[in-house]
């Protein structure tokens, strides 16, 4: 039984969620700090939680775990889309950097479990990827996609740890697409677009997992004894023309080339944030199958990928009607 936890990120989408899951199932646990470089206002925070403004990438975070007696972290922190004015190399500094730092906290103030949100980004966008992805596949992230290069970085990171501290337990999950009422992320937007875009020759597969369902595995995780890396998704997946009817939005396939061209020249322009190199990001989705979670980690998620959809769907819908 873990008696206390930090939880880095913790005023973000997914931690806000795992806080609010964990209040209502302690399992006995003592002690409950919440990390963040912002915090809630205290008419927002939770009863029987500490809030901690820190940042993951500074000295501070070892007196921190040794302050607060933490023998469990739970790290959430990551930048998919850098804040305006910031860029690549500051994604890095806190993916990647950040993430060494808070590892070599842990092992020097004696923290016994690591747990980290992964992506199935780390396995990378690639034409030969096989149909459904397993935790035993290579990990490729794409070098000239920030997000997934920096994940797999962060992986051979975790690699490293585990055999030159293996008294550091690590719970690796790597989960797809995570979706609910409050979901924002870039693959939300392309959602919210009034034509959704395919490309021709491609299914593009996306698997999803119920923001509830995630929070949910990350206290199990907290409350019991496991290790190991685990996809985190729900069973099945759905390709964008499928979305795209669910959405009933418009599905429209263009050729590979013509939407290179026109991101190569929106980002020139500064009309996106996206490059023509991200044009695999659509071309080749990771798959992730969820065997080894179910059957080894122990949790069957309550939604399946099209049942979170359809319920992000029916929750965005009441939003917009309000």
């Amino acid at each position: 039984m873990r008696n206390s936890v930090l939880i880095t990120g913790a005023n973000g989408y997914v931690g806000s969620i795992t806080l609010s899951e964990l209040v209502q199932n302690q399992g006995g646990m003592e002690t409950i700090v919440a990390q963040d470089i912002r915090i809630p206002e205290p008419a927002d925070q939770l009863k029987g939680i500490k809030y901690v403004k820190a940042d993951i990438r500074s000295q501070e975070m070892e007196r921190i775990l040794v302050d607060n007696r933490i023998d469990t972290v739970v790290h959430l922190v990551s930048i998919v889309t850098p804040p305006k004015g910031e860029g690549r190399q500051f994604a890095y500094s806190v993916d990647v950097e950040g993430t060494r730092n808070l590892l070599e906290a842990c092992v020097k103030s004696g923290v016994k479990k690591f747990i980290i949100t992964s992506s199935g980004a780390s396995y990378g966008y690639h034409a030969d990827n096989p149909t459904w992805l397993v935790e035993t596949d290579a990990l490729r992230g794409n070098t000239e996609f920030a997000y997934s290069d920096h994940k797999r970085q962060q992986e051979e990171i975790l690699a490293e740890y585990r055999k030159s501290h293996p008294q550091l337990k690590q719970l690796v999950l790597r989960p797809g697409t995570i979706i609910g009422k409050n979901a924002d992320n870039q693959i939300i937007d392309m959602f919210k677009r009034a034509v959704i875009k395919g490309i021709c020759g491609t299914d593009t597969p996306f698997v999803f997992i119920w923001d509830v369902d995630m929070a949910r595995i990350l206290v199990k995780g907290i409350l019991e004894e496991n290790e190991g890396i685990y996809n985190v998704a729900g069973d099945g997946a759905l390709t964008l023309s499928e979305l795209a009817k669910k959405l009933h939005k418009p599905f429209v396939r263009f050729p590979a080339w013509m939407l290179r061209s026109v991101l190569a020249v929106g980002n020139k322009l500064g009309f996106t944030q996206y490059g023509p190199e991200q044009l695999k990001f659509l071309q080749y989705r990771p798959a992730l199958l969820n065997t080894r979670l179910k059957e080894e980690f122990g949790y069957i998620p309550e939604f399946t990928s099209e049942q979170a959809f359809n319920y992000f769907v029916k929750m965005n819908l009441k939003i917009d009607n309000q």
